[in-house]
């Protein structure tokens, strides 16, 4: 929750309360082919500078996701997520990234959040990628907890956002195989 970016370990000593933040991050395994998505939720009352945060995360995923059309380059994904949030002033996660996901849930390529248009593996159509932009509301540093040897934080303790959707690859326009329907109908559109 909140400065960590993934990985958490729940316990019981840590009790969510108003005002946090927690991702979660779930994998599906379907007629031998893996899904991937990932939502950061609110707990409560949350800072509007961390919704804000969140909302921008969020968008950085979408845009993206547009550029996830056959004939792009992987640097073209990455690229609008990372040019998105840095605008906002906020940091990329780079030792994280996305992945080409099938009949395993990380396969090539990698997918970062971070690039330059018309760099990177060339997308062709049915391709399928999990794009997951892990964005931090400070500096873009992180740590693994020494504790769990698991969890991944901010080095600053600032928040960190997290979306994820599974991607198909198509000819003018990607085809979203993850959903936020439900979570947005239930809780809706905060961000």
């Amino acid at each position: 929750m909140n400065e960590v970016v993934v990985h958490g370990v729940p316990n019981q000593s840590t009790i969510l309360k108003d005002g946090d933040i927690i991702s979660v991050d779930c994998g599906t395994l379907l007629n031998g082919f893996c899904g991937d998505s990932c939502y950061t939720f609110c707990v409560g009352e949350v800072n509007p500078e961390i919704k804000e945060l969140l909302r921008v995360t969020k968008e950085s995923l979408y845009l993206g996701i547009e550029q996830a059309v056959a004939g792009h380059h992987l640097g073209d994904v990455s690229s609008a997520v990372q040019d998105h949030c840095e605008a906002h002033g906020y940091g990329i996660v780079r030792e994280l990234t996305g992945h080409g996901i099938g009949r395993e849930m990380h396969e090539d390529p990698r997918v970062p959040n971070y690039g330059r248009r018309g760099n990177g593996v060339m997308l062709k159509a049915n391709m399928c990628i999990a794009i997951e932009p892990m964005i931090t509301m400070g500096k873009r540093d992180i740590y693994m907890d020494a504790h769990d040897r698991w969890t991944i934080r901010t080095q600053d303790g600032k928040p960190a956002a997290h979306f994820e959707h599974t991607v198909a690859v198509r000819k003018g326009k990607a085809e979203i195989l993850s959903s936020f329907e439900e979570v947005e109908r239930i809780e809706g559109k905060l961000y």
